[in-house]
């Protein structure tokens, strides 16, 4: 089993696919990367083919070149934490748990916000039931 930017990738996927399971990486970077390796690796290689070699050159190509797992995650929250500090509107909208991009909240955002907590009906019939 291949193991790149300290994740296992699935030994019977094509690279090109199963490089996308490294955070940071996506199907055109991961092509994008075996094209300049293009000498070295197949793009169309499993990666159970796959010797020590070559699981080398591309640890040593994404670390040096791109930041994925670990790196990329701090380098997200720190910048999440910096719009916090600085009281800024998207820094405002990550405190509240609520989308920061601009999209509506009226409606939908439940991914963000949460169940649902209804307001008036549990108030209504509380008194209904204990009135005679």
């Amino acid at each position: 089993m291949a193991r790149i930017a300290g994740v296992d990738l699935p030994k019977e996927k094509k690279l090109r696919v199963a490089l996308a399971n490294v955070f940071g990486i996506g199907r055109p970077l991961a092509e994008k990367i075996l094209e300049g390796l293009k000498n070295q690796i197949s793009i169309d290689i499993r990666v159970k083919d796959l010797n020590e070699d070559q699981v080398g050159l591309l640890n040593s190509v994404i670390a040096k070149e791109y930041k994925v797992e670990g790196e990329l995650r701090r380098e997200i929250t720190a910048n999440m934490k910096r719009y916090v500090e600085i009281n800024s509107y998207r820094g405002y909208r990550h405190r509240r748990n609520l989308p920061a991009r601009g999209q509506r909240t009226r409606t939908n955002a439940r991914t963000r916000r949460g169940r649902r907590r209804t307001v008036g009906a549990a108030a209504k019939a509380a008194p209904a039931a204990g009135a005679k």
